[in-house]
């Protein structure tokens, strides 16, 4: 990818500084996407680094001073806190400014910012499909955006021309970006994110469990299919909590599903039905060379996970 012709915010101001902010923070600077980068984190080591690694032009302890004067501020806050930041920074808000989030989850984002965006201010919830096991502002780089999704869901707070240059800023990003209802969106990473993420974990409790009563054999041997569960397990338990509070009527909805399924599985593998497994398994395998094929992995043996680097994860 090349630099942009001209930027597209002046001033972007990051509320928290994890992952996706650092990444933003990143690509932003690499591509021109933005004159000034500025940020907000609780923690004064986070701040301090962010500094240190030149993730931003300037950080502040509030997010009320992080906004000012900027023309887009991305919420990048576990979904759980976004309310309170919104009415904390909402004064300070430049008219004619953006306000976006990454949240994993968009109805509930919805329901507690938008009664804080003034009039004057667009609001244009957003959502990158994108991600590691990692967090921190030394965790990001400019390239964890490229050929992955980013989903708008616009409201009635969101502008045209708000949605369309926030639209060119993740596609400067070397993102995909596609627009969806809120509540259409939640159902989807239900079944793709939140409840996939929620099996992981379960299937790690399970594991440790039974790694108390066998000398650790099960982590001394885990294969490739249990050490992915612990890859997806590892991540940030805050950030998770919030989202399965958050979208806790789609998630069980597909548990729901989930359950029925594993059923059918059970009854074929008790009655010693190959037909009905191998049938199935054919059906699940169609899935895997989708996604091959949409270019959202690798067919590497392994899943090109071998000795993987950041840009591979």
């Amino acid at each position: 990818m090349t630099r942009a012709d001209a930027p597209l915010y002046d001033r972007v101001a990051f509320i928290g500084l994890g992952l996706i902010a650092s990444s933003m923070a990143l690509a932003i600077r690499q591509f021109g996407l933005a004159n000034d980068i500025v940020g907000h984190a609780k923690s004064a080591e986070t701040r301090a680094v962010a500094l240190e690694i030149g993730l931003c032009d300037r950080v502040y302890a509030t997010a009320a001073e992080a906004v000012e004067g900027a023309d887009l501020v991305v919420l990048c806050v576990p979904v759980g806190a976004m309310g309170e930041i919104a009415a904390a920074m909402a004064p300070h808000l430049k008219q004619g400014a953006c306000v976006t989030d990454v949240g994993s989850v968009k109805q509930a984002v919805i329901e507690a910012v938008a009664a804080h965006i003034p009039a004057g201010v667009a609001f244009v919830p957003a959502h990158p499909l994108a991600g590691t096991e990692h967090s921190g502002p030394r965790s990001g780089f400019a390239t964890l955006f490229q050929n992955r999704w980013c989903l708008l869901t616009p409201t009635e707070a969101s502008t045209p021309d708000a949605t369309a240059r926030l639209r060119s800023l993740w596609e400067g990003m070397g993102a995909n970006v596609d627009e969806m209802d809120a509540g259409h969106h939640d159902l989807v990473l239900a079944v793709v994110s939140h409840t996939p993420h929620l099996i992981a974990y379960t299937m790690v409790g399970v594991a440790d469990h039974l790694r108390r009563v066998s000398n650790s054999e099960v982590i001394k041997y885990s294969a490739s299919g249990f050490r992915d569960f612990t890859r997806i397990a590892a991540s940030d338990p805050t950030m998770w909590r919030d989202v399965f509070l958050t979208n806790k009527d789609a998630v069980l909805d597909i548990l729901g599903r989930f359950t029925e399924e594993l059923f059918v599985l059970q009854r074929a593998i008790r009655m010693g039905d190959g037909d009905e497994l191998h049938a199935y398994f054919t059906r699940t395998r169609a899935i895997r060379r989708g996604i091959i094929e949409a270019g959202q992995d690798t067919s590497a043996p392994d899943f090109g996970r071998v000795a993987a680097t950041k840009k591979d994860v």
